[in-house]
């Protein structure tokens, strides 16, 4: 009997090691990873600058606490600024607690502007996280069920849809900002129109309203460039980091720039393990080896070269519905359920995950070859020709 609380339905399978986009199970069996941790392992599985400096800072120190200055959080904030052109990073250690700083964020903002129901537009089908102020947010009923009652305090508009946000702003003078994922990860990746995101900043910026951005899965150069915003010219207020950002070292991070970076003060927010030197020390050294080799370079033409690879082999065919994604985040949507193909996969040596019931979601590492992603794509094709046929 285990006495692991039943709260996932695992893969009947226990990996022992991993190197690059590899890993191999108890058994010595070998495994091509195209999910990477779900998104996490960007750097793959025992990347040596990863593996360096979490040993060196672990021989030094682990944990002190925020009760005092901790050098390496000042140095990852300072790269994290850099990088995104944000001023203030908040650190703690999910997903989740990022996003429930950004909306602890907003609804302060909310209150210090007279609002006495500070509200946030969300998406239908997003995934904010599993915490209540996360789960109230996200946008999908078999996560929320039996957790009842939600948090108040979220109006929800489909995602994509400039119109439904406008009708919202309209009607409810209690909006204080817009969270939204760039691109939609458990939701089946959903690729938004191209203004989308520069449309939400104009009405935000119309309406004194915060952008605020879940880049937990899209962030870190998985969509080809740093963080998914890039992509076009909407600067958000917030943003909100994980997954990727330490490699597999928990951490994550809500970032702040204009009046949004001041809104927090000492005593408003806070984290026992929150940006602690060790996991500051994995993220620094991921984005390092991010630029030593030029993966968002890679991630970007990677994935081009991956979905183009899918639409070759997969267009067209009956049940196929369509071929999506930005850089490294992919998805293959079927017309029908595809909730057993994951099981199939790990029959045939590898490791692929299936979202909103009917899209194949793929997010191989960073450092993933064209060989290997030609094994990946060939793998996968094949996988789901028999899955449609038989």
């Amino acid at each position: 009997m285990s006495h692991l609380m039943n709260t996932y339905k695992r893969l009947p399978v226990s990996f022992e090691r991993g190197e690059g986009v590899w890993l191999w199970d108890s058994e010595g069996r070998r495994y091509l990873d195209a999910v990477s941790g779900v998104a996490v392992n960007g750097l793959g599985h025992a990347h040596p600058e990863l593996v360096k400096a979490i040993s060196e800072q672990a021989q030094r120190l682990i944990h002190t606490s925020n009760l005092y200055e901790v050098q390496k959080q000042e140095e990852l904030a300072t790269r994290l600024c850099e990088l995104s052109g944000m001023e203030k990073v908040f650190f703690c250690n999910s997903g989740a607690e990022a996003n429930e700083a950004a909306i602890k964020l907003a609804r302060l903002h909310g209150h210090g502007k007279g609002i006495e129901i500070p509200t946030i537009i969300v998406m239908e089908k997003s995934f904010h996280g599993r915490t209540m102020a996360t789960l109230s947010a996200t946008g999908n009923r078999k996560v929320q069920a039996g957790f009842e009652p939600l948090l108040s305090g979220f109006a929800r508009v489909p995602y994509d849809d400039i119109p439904a946000v406008e009708q919202v702003a309209a009607h409810n003078k209690n909006i204080v900002a817009i969270l939204v994922e760039p691109y939609q990860g458990e939701g089946g990746i959903q690729v938004p129109q191209a203004n989308y995101l520069k449309e939400l900043r104009r009405i935000c910026d119309q309406h004194g309203w915060l952008l605020m951005l879940d880049e937990v899965q899209c962030g870190m150069a998985r969509s080809g460039k740093w963080f998914a915003f890039q992509h076009g010219s909407a600067v958000p207020d917030v943003m909100t980091l994980a997954k990727g950002l330490g490699s597999g070292v928990p951490i994550g991070a809500c970032l702040a720039r204009g009046s949004a970076a001041e809104i927090f003060k000492a005593g408003n927010h806070g984290s026992t393990f929150g940006g602690n030197p060790l996991a500051c020390s994995a993220a620094l050294a991921t984005i390092s080896a991010i630029e030593k080799e030029n993966l968002l370079d890679h991630a970007e033409n990677l994935g081009k070269w991956i979905r183009q690879r899918f639409r070759d082999k997969l267009s067209g065919l009956k049940g196929v519905k369509e071929i999506r994604g930005q850089g490294l985040l992919i998805g293959i949507e079927l017309e029908k359920p595809c909730t057993e193909l994951p099981m199939r996969a790990l029959e045939k040596g590898l490791l692929i995950n299936v979202t909103a019931d009917n899209v194949v979601r793929l997010l191989p590492a960073l450092v993933m070859s064209e060989e290997e992603a030609a094994q990946m794509a060939e793998s996968v094709s094949s996988l789901i020709i028999d899955f449609l046929e038989n």
